[in-house]
Parts: structure tokens; sequence; C-alpha cells
């Protein structure tokens, strides 16, 4: 079976805070987040306007055209 971010699978576009990306077809958010380095990180993602939860990040699978928009929280004082 391959891996979700095995480059011999057939690609997927989608946008990433307003970027073209390309992963696997089939990645899920999580494997989204490693690919961009932040995996780990507290963080907000929405897909198409809709807030994904975290708990679903590992089972939410990404389709072609997809608008994605990751905000990062940032502490400040």
């Amino acid at each position: 079976m391959p891996s979700e971010t095995n480059p011999s699978v057939t690609p997927l576009s989608f946008h990433v805070n307003g970027e073209p990306h390309v992963l696997a077809q089939g990645c899920t958010i999580s494997a989204l987040l490693r690919d961009l380095g932040l995996d780990g990180r507290r963080i907000a993602v929405a897909i198409n306007r809709d807030v994904i939860p975290r708990s679903s990040f590992s089972t939410h699978r990404l389709t072609a055209e997809d608008r994605v928009e990751i905000l990062e929280a940032v502490g400040g004082g």
C-alpha cells in the first residue's frame, strides 16, 4: 500500500493559504501539515471555509481544488 505522501501515486492539486500545492491523492490534513513542517504546532485548519476539528486531522482526506487555510496561534504580550 503506498504512503499517503508517496510521489509515485496520482498527484492531488489544491490551495494552501492561497498558494497552489500538490501532494499524493488521498492525503490527509496530518500529511499536509507534516509536508509543510507544521505538525505538532498549535494551529487551526479550515477547508473550503469549514473549520476542521483537530481530532479529524488524521482522517480528513483532501480533495482536488480544496481551499485550505491554516492559521497558527501566536502568543504575545
